[in-house]
């Protein structure tokens, strides 16, 4: 049987429905009345959310991100990336981000699932089917999103079914995730992935500059002896840091900084001056101005608006609170 183009498409979107259809219970049930829970299987991992949320920070690791059901905006320094069914979001180095859930409901909640990526193995899957293509451009940041097909979707599908079977999951879901690699190189998004993963490119070489930040975000910044470890110039380091980050050194070192504080300051019974000397900053008025520009709100009045939020998703039934932060 011979299909149309067109209906082709239709007949593969409605492959790739009924297999949503088929995950949603599954993870659903899965995670239960957590929002997120880790698998089985390392680096595999799964989320349920029953409301739009506020913007969330949310530092992203090399991994794929897929919603079954719902869509979720993602900011990146001054880009954003929109993703829903129908895309995947594939982050190739560390990036701090804010996340904000879009569409969820009780009835119908927002569900994804998200796998971190073996770079390594990604390395030799780029050697072992010869993807590297010298002549492809290499523009873009680290983060992009690329076409959630029926062939990615049936393969995650089957890795959520290995979780039943644990005598399986250590050897088969190996191969599913190299499948998934595989997928991923070969689409739309993979030139960029592809750059990135490959040892002495300048993005490897910016990435390793990426790491030492993550690592050390709280010590003060010399991007001359950053570019130097990075074995580059510094205009050199500065046109790839930005391209992959969507930021300057400082700006994402800032970025690292100012979500660590967000956290600490959620997680633990704190003041604003204290989490900003744990993250690095030196002035704490310089940590509120810096802190309001990306969060829209001083910190305190921030924290109290998210615990609010939170309170009232635990607790649906106690009344509002009216009052202002």
């Amino acid at each position: 049987m011979i299909f149309e183009p067109d209906e082709t498409d239709r007949r593969r979107r409605e492959e790739t429905a009924a297999i949503r259809a088929r995950l949603a219970p599954r993870i659903e049930s899965f995670v239960g009345n957590d929002e997120e829970r880790p698998a089985t299987l390392p680096g595999l991992s799964f989320a349920r959310v029953t409301a739009p949320t506020p913007p969330m920070s949310y530092l992203y690791e090399p991994s794929i991100a897929m919603i079954v059901r719902g869509s979720k905006r993602v900011q990146l320094g001054g880009t954003t990336y929109f993703y829903d069914e129908s895309r995947f979001l594939l982050t190739a180095i560390n990036l701090p981000t804010v996340t904000q859930v879009l569409e969820a409901s009780p009835e119908l909640p927002y569900i994804s699932l998200l796998m971190r990526l073996d770079m390594q193995a990604a390395r030799q899957m780029i050697a072992d089917v010869d993807m590297h293509d010298a002549s492809a451009p290499m523009a873009g940041s680290a983060m992009a999103t690329g076409p959630a097909t029926v062939e990615l979707f049936d393969a995650v599908s089957r890795l959520v079914d290995l979780l039943d079977q644990p005598r399986d999951l250590p050897h088969l879901g190996t191969l599913i995730q190299r499948e998934i690699i595989y997928r991923i190189l070969a689409s739309s998004a993979g030139a960029r992935f592809r750059e990135t993963v490959l040892l002495g490119t300048q993005s490897q070489r910016t990435a390793k500059a990426i790491a030492w930040l993550r690592e050390n975000y709280t010590q003060p910044l010399k991007v001359e002896a950053l570019a130097e470890l990075a074995n580059m110039g510094l205009s050199t380091l500065h046109h790839h840091f930005r391209a992959l980050t969507s930021m300057s050194p400082l700006q994402y070192q800032k970025h690292l900084r100012l979500h660590e504080a967000r956290r600490i300051l959620l997680s633990e019974n704190v003041d604003a001056a204290t989490a900003a000397l744990r993250v690095g900053y030196e002035s704490a008025s310089q940590f509120s101005r810096e802190y309001r520009r990306m969060f829209g709100s001083p910190p305190i009045r921030d924290v109290a608006q998210l615990r609010r939020i939170a309170h009232r998703k635990n607790n649906p039934d106690a009344p509002a609170d009216s009052g202002q932060a």
